[in-house]
């Protein structure tokens, strides 16, 4: 937990509210069902799956959406998302049971201790786990609570604040960018889209691994032009705030934890086995959960009073994002309402036809990279465009794993430099960064990154990455 004054000075920073965002979004749709034809497609069976017949679109009776029904649109919206929402609520319980037994804090102190005297593999070992906890467990919220350990251990071995603060942010950043099996961005997407759940791993960990290289080695020269001339380095509030937030204890690692650890390894083995063998979903996947949530209360003897209530406050952590996903399908559930969504795809296709399904597949990125400045949840932005980008990708020749792909790489990208990002410009307010001088600092790093990921959604389109 951060001290009042911290998360006071991080609420005053975080800026633009997404639920206000997402409801102007949502009086927008509204609107459009006055003044946008109403249209529809027929949809058509396909292996499995519903697709959108590109032959059949029609137009029909208007049916504009009235202002009580906006507001009921709202409820109806979170009994549709219901299932991925509590499937979020569950897998944010089972890490809050996870946070509760002190196993990975130990984890990150004992490593963090051992490479004191071995600055030069600090970066390169450390950004590694964050950026696995990004891949494999969605980590962004949960990063503030490594700041105040890595910011004072990288000022310490001649770094500065933004060295110690980066190797958090950017190395979470890395994996929930390339979201290798990211439950909350590439599981949601890829389950609204239809496809099956973590398909085209593959792919992804090649471009976790073209991340991960790029981002270490623009951090560790930079770390290493700072420790030669510490006057390049930046300072700022971070350094005198953490001698007051710093964390006290030094629980060591214990057998307890390392049991704790290998159970939550194992628990990722069994989930990959079970989605490629025996195709699991959303309903196994959290029962997978539920079950390590139990096995490492019973190895770390937590209460069951213990247990429920670590378990309730890591949902509680997840419910912010949680509503975002059904405010975000409201807006859906309003065009739908209003028979706009198909005369919306019907449109774009038709503008996205006249230039090659190669450059369709680039808007459609540089399309979510805009859409997620002002939806900088990853869940929440997942809900709101894929049922849209889904049958858009049908329509114009890219394939839907291609479509969660150029989500998955905006949504991870805007998270380290859109001010609308919570999570980040709390750890900022955290480390006392002001956000120009990390904006100006990270800038090449994002561009880079971006020039990355425009290029992995052409390749991956023109090698029809799929399985559809």
């Amino acid at each position: 937990m951060l001290p009042n004054s911290k998360e006071q000075a991080a609420r005053r920073k975080r800026g633009i509210n997404v639920f206000v965002l997402l409801f102007g979004v949502l009086l927008i749709a509204t609107f459009l069902t006055h003044v946008v034809p109403a249209g529809e497609y027929a949809r058509v069976e396909v292996n499995g799956r519903n697709v959108v017949d590109p032959q059949s679109y029609k137009a029909i009776e208007q049916t504009p959406v009235s202002v009580f029904s906006l507001f009921s649109a709202i409820h109806t919206g979170m009994v549709d998302a219901g299932e991925i929402i509590f499937f979020v609520l569950i897998i944010g319980g089972a890490f809050g049971v996870l946070t509760a037994t002190g196993a990975v804090d130990a984890f990150i102190r004992s490593l963090s201790k051992k490479l004191g005297n071995k600055e030069k593999w600090l970066i390169p070992i450390m950004m590694l786990f964050f950026a696995f906890a990004g891949a494999f467990t969605g980590m962004a919220e949960e990063t503030l609570a490594y700041i105040p350990i890595l910011v004072p251990l990288a000022v310490s071995l001649g770094f500065d604040v933004i060295t110690g603060t980066a190797i958090v942010l950017v190395g979470a950043s890395i994996g929930f960018t390339t979201a290798i099996m990211n439950p909350f961005t590439v599981g949601i997407a890829q389950g609204i889209a239809q496809l099956p759940i973590f398909s085209g791993i593959g792919y992804r960990i090649i471009l976790f691994v073209i991340m991960y290289a790029v981002s270490v080695g623009f951090i560790y020269r930079y770390a290493m032009k700072v420790k030669k001339d510490r006057s390049l380095g930046f300072y700022g509030e971070g350094v005198a705030a953490f001698e007051q937030i710093a964390p006290t204890t030094d629980q060591p690692l214990s057998q307890t934890h390392k049991w704790v650890l290998i159970c939550f390894l194992f628990n990722f083995v069994a989930l990959i086995y079970g989605v490629l063998q025996f195709q699991w979903y959303i309903t196994e996947i959290s029962a997978l959960f539920v079950i390590l949530a139990i096995v490492i209360t019973l190895i770390s003897r937590m209460s069951a009073d213990q247990l429920i209530e670590s378990f309730m406050k890591g949902a509680a952590g997840m419910l912010t994002g949680a509503l975002i996903i059904g405010l975000s399908r409201a807006t859906l559930v309003v065009l739908g309402d209003g028979h706009v969504i198909d005369t919306l795809l019907f449109h774009a296709s038709g503008m996205l036809h006249e230039i090659p399904p190669v450059l369709s597949a680039a808007g459609m990125y540089i399309l979510q990279a805009l859409i997620h400045f002002v939806v900088p949840s990853g869940s929440g932005q997942a809900a709101l465009t894929m049922p849209i980008m889904a049958p858009l990708a049908d329509l114009v020749g890219v394939t839907r794993q291609t479509a969660v792909l150029s989500f998955s790489l905006a949504d991870g990208i805007g998270n380290i430099i859109f001010p609308t990002s919570g999570y980040f410009m709390a750890g900022l307010a955290l480390a006392g960064i002001p956000w120009i001088r990390w904006a100006k600092w990270i800038l090449p790093l994002i561009l880079t990154q971006f020039g990355i990921g425009l290029v992995a959604v052409i390749i991956a389109n023109w090698m029809h990455y799929g399985p559809f």
